[in-house]
């Protein structure tokens, strides 16, 4: 997500990832291949690496200077921490409505966020309007009660996962091989 020099390691691969493997694991329970009884490995995964590690990229983001990478590394990380409380703590005391309302202002922090990619490389693009859509079918399922969205939204979630995994893998590769190997639409300058 940054540009980084030679002696600087890119926290951006590590706070991709994090977000990446933690949201696959959620999507396919959204997206009905596994059963909501499995939702422990994604809490585990929400607290170590989609909350926490986002969270360690985000302060590194901070220090140096990307606002960009720092609030969004912050913010998902933030989310992982919320998502995963709500699951373990207060989930059997809340309305799928209110869920739908957490899930509606979440979607439109990363419609923000979104318009904020569209002076970077396309492929974040492309992970903050898929990241839109699912947080906004998620809202939808939850609202009306609607397995069939909330499986949409899982299949979308799985795409920003992916979408989110493919950046990180090219920030790695990329640099390993001090060329592009892995294109990420580089916007013109």
């Amino acid at each position: 997500m940054s540009t980084y020099n030679s002696t600087t390691a890119n926290p951006g691969p590590l706070g991709l990832c994090g977000f990446a493997l933690t949201t696959w694991l959620l999507s396919l329970i959204n997206n009905g291949t596994f059963g909501g009884e499995n939702v422990g490995l994604v809490l585990a995964m929400g607290f170590a690496f989609g909350g926490t590690a986002q969270m360690i990229a985000g302060m590194f983001e901070f220090s140096k200077g990307n606002s960009f990478g720092f609030t969004a590394f912050i913010s998902y990380g933030a989310f992982w921490w919320s998502f995963a409380l709500f699951k373990v703590f207060f989930a059997a005391s809340v309305s799928a409505e209110f869920v739908g309302w957490y899930l509606v202002a979440w979607g439109t922090f990363t419609l923000m966020m979104f318009i904020g990619t569209l002076a970077k490389a396309r492929a974040l693009q492309a992970i903050f309007l898929a990241l839109t859509i699912t947080f906004y079918l998620l809202a939808a399922g939850d609202f009306t009660h609607n397995a069939t969205l909330t499986h949409i939204g899982g299949n979308f979630g799985l795409l920003t996962a992916l979408l989110a995994f493919y950046l990180a893998a090219a920030e790695i590769i990329n640099e390993s091989f001090g060329r592009t190997v892995l294109p990420i639409g580089a916007p013109k300058a």
